[in-house]
């Protein structure tokens, strides 16, 4: 068993930001604690001054056990990168323990508060994880989070290759991914890596009239995580995960049900168009697959034009199956809006087979950036326990969790609390379809699969033009990307699942 403390965003200063009482109190809780090592996940420092770091290398040193120590964008300003290394260590490093190792990378951009691991850095993490794959237990840290929190307001200040980073972590079987930098504690689990977000140890900046806190993380030889938050006031929240055995998984029972998922065809007569290429995947979809159900996540059409919703719903009228359509940013641009509710109609809720398919308006006006909203997010709340029984299916345009091979820049400014209603609430499925690129992780004991570009030209998918096949079967959902033009596909996600069906 292994034990780790772990700090973040202490914010070490003369000013006021700087609570030196609870930096004292959860250090002399760690020095009694049963811990192996200590990982601070930066901003150690609040503005990157010398000053700050000659005080922040005494109170480092109040910590009587091994320290990892990772710099946050508050220790980079004032070119305070100089400074990190000078006082406290390299920016990227490896600490090996039994069984394991710590790999750890600067994640932060000079004078930004948002995160990036660049091109070198990525090959560098890419490269440590290679170099150490024969380990039990690879964690790695920054600063930076990977995934949306809640409670943290507007959704920013993240990695801007987020879904590259995620990506290449799950590729490797990261075990875990410790992070500070918004002041919230958090621990997320997706597929078998845990997420865990420290809130901050001594910074007067809490959210939502919290109190300071550390995270103690235990990694059982048997592969199972705790992570516990605990606070200054002595209150403790634990979560534990176990590693999912086995990891593939045979169908039991008859197919339920059969959901085509496609996003982005953007109608237009724009070039970028390919028209061929959706005329086939319709074609496709009546004659092969014969689904139960077609979602289409948004951006039907380039623009919120006339001329384009005409041809849109030329295209899919030709679709047999039962459809829901969920605009997208760019469904909504110039008349859209009133355009889409003329030949879509208001997306309703579809019952189908015991299935219940929620649809969430997130797109705005005239703007790429989602937001559910509080309104929203009570809504999906109220429908998720209404529907309790039923086999929940979450639609809207924005992905949540961010996407590989695009630029994250948090396209849904509530994604925090809207991935926080959905996991709590515990819905079955959560399809979505922003970002050009098919992806399919699952958070908690929810399923979340966002589909690629069905004929944009303007994809960031190497597979090409695609759309998604989702079976479901009694206690498993399987998921397939299909190839729009040739119709060959390649498995993106399969889960056990919990909840109506189960066997």
């Amino acid at each position: 068993m292994i034990r780790i403390a772990h700090i973040s965003d202490t914010h070490i200063t003369s000013e006021s930001a700087y609570k030196g009482y609870a930096y004292d109190l959860i250090v002399n809780d760690v020095n009694r604690g049963d811990f192996d090592f200590v990982i601070h996940t930066g901003d150690v420092t609040n503005q990157g001054l010398r000053e700050e770091y000659e005080r922040a290398s005494y109170e480092l040193r109040k910590i009587k056990k091994p320290l990892v120590v990772i710099p946050g964008n508050h220790d980079v300003r004032n070119v305070g990168y100089k400074l990190f290394e000078k006082f406290i260590g390299p920016l990227n490093g490896v600490y090996e323990f039994r069984d394991g190792v710590v790999i750890w990378v600067d994640s932060t951009i000079p004078d930004l508060s948002d995160g990036r691991v660049g091109g070198h850095k990525f090959r560098w993490l890419k490269s440590r994880l290679e170099e150490y794959s024969e380990k039990k237990f690879k964690i790695v840290a920054a600063h930076h989070h990977l995934v949306p929190l809640p409670d943290t307001g507007r959704e920013r200040n993240v990695l801007y290759n987020a879904g590259d980073v995620l990506d290449l972590l799950l590729r490797h079987e990261v075990s875990l991914y410790t992070c500070g930098h918004k002041h919230v504690p958090n621990v997320y689990r997706i597929e078998d890596m845990v997420i865990d977000n420290a809130g901050c140890t001594s910074c007067r900046k809490t959210r939502k009239g919290d109190v300071n806190s550390y995270n103690i993380i235990t990694i059982h030889d048997d592969g199972r995580i705790e992570v516990t938050i605990k606070r200054v006031t002595g209150d403790e929240v634990r979560k534990e995960h176990r590693p999912i055995k086995p990891k593939i998984f045979v169908p039991r029972g008859e197919r339920l049900l059969r959901i085509v998922q496609m996003s982005e065809s953007n109608v237009s007569d724009r070039m970028y168009f390919r028209r061929k290429v959706l005329e086939n995947a319709v074609r496709t979809i009546n004659e092969k697959l014969r689904p139960d159900i077609v979602i289409h996540n948004g951006d039907i059409v380039d623009m919120g034009i006339e001329r384009y919703y005409e041809k849109a719903y030329e295209f899919y009228e030709k679709i047999k199956a039962e459809k829901l359509v969920v605009p997208g940013h760019n469904d909504i641009t110039y008349l859209g809006y009133d355009l889409f509710l003329e030949y879509f109609g208001e997306p309703e809720i579809v019952e189908m087979k015991g299935f219940t398919f929620l649809p969430v308006i997130s797109a705005q006006y005239e703007t790429p950036i989602g937001v559910v909203g509080r309104i929203g997010q009570r809504k999906i709340a109220r429908h998720l326990e209404e529907y309790r029984e039923s086999f929940t299916v979450v639609v809207l345009h924005h992905n949540i969790i961010p996407i590989p091979r695009s630029r994250e820049v948090g396209f849904l400014e509530d994604a925090g609390d809207v991935l926080r209603t959905l996991t709590w609430g515990e819905a079955n499925l959560v399809l979505t379809g922003h970002g050009g690129n098919s992806f399919a992780v699952k958070v908690e004991k929810t399923p979340i699969v966002n589909a690629g570009s069905i004929s944009w030209e303007l994809h960031r998918n190497p597979f090409g033009n695609s759309f998604n096949l989702i079976d479901i079967y009694p206690g498993m959902i399987v998921v397939f990307e299909v190839q729009a033009t040739w119709g060959s596909g390649r498995l993106l996600g399969i889960w056990k699942i919990k909840g109506p069906f189960t066997p």
